[in-house]
């Protein structure tokens, strides 16, 4: 299994596809149980609105609050506390509009340790932004939500804008109900590994989350952005320059 270099380990998964997501989610989060945490949440997309369920303590808590939840497209996290005590308000994921999900325009999980965050929190606020975690996660997600709004900017523009203004090692994935079709995922130090399977793709910070669905897998690179659409892939460098298209019907190398 690939080892990034960040510190906190948490664990991602995340999901777009035809099948429904909340068994795969919760299946990949209790693959990575071994990675230490405190609690866990999911966000899936079905009928132009974003769910969220958060549950402090284990996974299986978690899949019994989750497991009926409908939608092809979402993202999972299990979070190891660095900012914040375990709660279900600093639990991922997070969303720009007062932790409100079905008001929100994406939702956002996390690893890794975002190091200026202080400084990004206190230009934001003077922008009027309030806050409703103690997270250092929850800063990254207004900065996007900042530079969609003062830009118009697409979602993956502007995670690419956000991330640029950050210092420290993270692995993010982000989906969108503006958008439903699409992941976005970024990594800087942090592991992530892509799942390619039929008309599907999987993401995950060990690719043990996603083997029983695919044995199809690549690396994320360190330093690039993924953007996922049903078909196929893109992967961009933080200068917005495409390196490398992927899609569902490519094989990659076999774990």
């Amino acid at each position: 299994m690939f080892v990034g270099q960040g510190t906190a380990m948490c664990g991602i998964t995340a999901y777009l596809g035809a099948k429904q997501a909340a068994q795969i989610l919760l299946n990949g989060l209790a693959r990575l149980e071994y990675r230490g945490y405190d609690s866990a949440g999911v966000a899936i997309y079905y009928d132009g609105k974003l769910s969220i369920k958060k549950k402090v303590g284990k996974v299986k808590e978690l899949h019994a609050a989750a497991i009926n939840m409908p939608g092809s497209t979402g993202i999972g996290h299990t979070r190891w506390a660095t900012h914040g005590e375990p709660s279900e308000r600093n639990a991922h994921p997070h969303v720009p509009a007062a932790q409100s999900a079905s008001d929100s325009t994406f939702a956002l999980v996390h690893n890794g340790i975002i190091e200026n965050f202080k400084t990004l929190k206190e230009s934001l606020t003077r922008k009027g932004h309030t806050f409703y975690s103690d997270t250092d996660t929850e800063v990254l997600v207004k900065l996007i939500e900042d530079v969609k709004s003062t830009t118009g900017k697409c979602l993956e523009e502007a995670v690419r804008q956000a991330l640029s203004q950050v210092v420290g090692a993270y692995g993010i994935c982000v989906c969108s109900r503006e958008d439903p079709d699409i992941l976005v995922a970024a990594r800087q130090g942090s592991p992530l590994m892509l799942g390619i399977g039929e008309g599907e793709w999987f993401i995950a910070s060990d690719a043990a989350a996603f083997l029983e669905y695919t044995r199809q897998a690549k690396r994320s690179k360190v330093l690039y952005m993924v953007t996922f659409f049903r078909k196929y892939s893109r992967t961009l460098t933080f200068e917005n320059e495409c390196c490398t298209r992927w899609s569902t019907s490519t094989t990659a190398r076999w774990l």
